[in-house]
C-alpha cells in the first residue's frame, strides 16, 4: 500500500527527470496525487498531456 505509492512516485520521478518536466506529487498513505502545470505559460501545455499519458501507462 504505502510502499506501492512510493514505488509509483519513484517511477514518475524517473520519467520526470528524463523529460525535464517535473509535476507536483503528493503522497497520502496509499494515494498519490499528481499535478501537471506549466508555469511559463500559466496553464496547461501539450507537454503536460504527454507527461500525463506516460504516467498513466506506468500506472496501468
Amino acid at each position: 500500500m504505502y510502499l506501492d505509492a512510493i514505488k509509483f512516485t519513484n517511477k514518475i520521478a524517473e520519467i520526470a527527470e528524463i523529460e525535464g518536466h517535473h509535476p507536483y506529487i503528493h503522497i497520502n498513505f496509499k494515494t498519490v496525487k499528481v499535478i501537471l502545470f506549466t508555469h511559463k505559460i500559466d496553464g496547461l501545455h501539450e507537454n503536460d498531456f504527454l507527461m500525463a499519458a506516460k504516467i498513466d501507462s506506468i500506472y496501468n
